[in-house]
């Protein structure tokens, strides 16, 4: 046990032996590391508090229960080339660590204490071409009874359906993931520090990765980024708010739909063109509006991020009936516990003013 532990947080912190050892400022060696990991010997105190350090964990993370246990099935990862593979462990091992705490703090509680309405219960669709995206979106709408109007909240939507989301400081390669945790649990991964609009694009994207099975002749990548504008934005309301035939659409259009939607202008540019609203020579002359101005990086127009708020939830009930100590919900949140003492005093101060 302890030398799993040892082993996933410095693959988590993309480490090798011997970069754990220079990081332990060689305190220990490679191979006694290795020994650690392998079983074979067992570290002692003085030991575990410099690999503490040198992997920026608290020491009572190598001693975590093995009561839960975490495996990833098809990870799909939207990166670039230039990612090595020992980054992608990293991130691996991360997520399987969130993972492991969610489902620890998950297990206080009675089973049916949770919606029942799950990602994990819908069927793989199938998806032949264009129009089998735009029915899987309709469909999941009407099955979640969203309507057709803009989602106020994307994580909250996709929480509330059993899917855990994980915010990740990431490299700029990195754009996103989604997984099944256990085969029965879908993990969404964003990119931390992202602006409001591209979150929610991502993370319709992600669950349109868990929930299509996409034909080999089509691209998957495009399928998803269709399924996420479908999502976000159904065919009906686009209709709605743009009509179903325009010469053209103007800048301030564009900007209210962003504040009203939470999606991108260029992605409602490319909502419009696909649903033949404006042209495909149209679109193009926005996009190349868009790099003149170098706005397709960073648009105008904020759109605020949104937070994960469940497992936090999950923690602050569990301290509330004492089930677990305010100590211990502070390392399952990974926050100081004087931080998270004062959050916790602040919300009930908010709330009594």
């Amino acid at each position: 046990m302890l030398g799993g532990r040892i082993k996933q947080a410095r693959i988590a912190a993309g480490l090798s032996l011997r970069g754990l050892a220079e990081a332990s400022g060689n305190y220990i060696s490679a191979q006694v590391i290795q020994k650690y990991e392998q079983g074979i010997t067992n570290p002692g105190s003085d030991v575990l508090i410099k690999l503490a350090k040198a992997l920026g964990v608290k020491v009572e993370y190598f001693f975590r229960p093995d009561a839960v246990q975490v495996s990833l099935t098809c990870p799909v990862y939207r990166k670039r080339a230039s990612l090595s593979k020992k980054y992608l462990e990293s991130v691996q091992a991360q997520v399987k660590d969130k993972v492991e705490k969610y489902l620890e703090i998950k297990s206080f509680f009675p089973e049916d204490r949770f919606d029942q309405i799950s990602i994990g219960k819908l069927n793989h669709r199938n998806i032949h071409k264009s129009s089998d995206i735009e029915k899987l979106a309709e469909d999941l709408r009407e099955a979640w009874s969203l309507g057709n109007d803009p989602i106020e909240n994307m994580i909250d939507i996709v929480e509330d359906r059993g899917a855990m989301v994980i915010p990740l400081e990431a490299s700029d390669e990195f754009d996103g993931l989604s997984c099944w945790a256990n085969e029965t649990i879908p993990v969404i991964v964003v990119k931390k520090g992202l602006a409001g609009d591209r979150q929610r694009s991502d993370l319709a994207h992600e669950l349109g990765h868990l929930i299509m099975k996409v034909s080999s002749d089509l691209n998957e990548e495009k399928a998803a980024k269709h399924f996420s504008a479908a999502f976000l934005a159904p065919a009906d309301a686009v209709y709605r708010e743009l009509g179903k035939k325009r010469n053209n659409i103007d800048l301030s259009e564009l900007v209210l739909l962003k504040k009203k939607y939470g999606m991108s202008m260029q992605q409602w540019i490319y909502r419009a063109k696909d649903l033949d609203i404006i042209s495909e020579s149209r679109a193009t002359e926005w996009f190349k509006k868009f790099r003149i101005k170098k706005w397709y990086r960073e648009e105008p127009v904020d759109v605020a991020p949104e937070e994960p708020q469940r497992f936090k939830l999950l923690v602050i009930q569990a301290v509330t009936e004492g089930i677990i100590s305010p100590i211990r919900a502070a390392e399952f949140l990974d926050t100081p516990y004087d931080k998270f003492r004062k959050d916790l005093t602040a919300g009930l101060e908010e709330n009594n003013t």
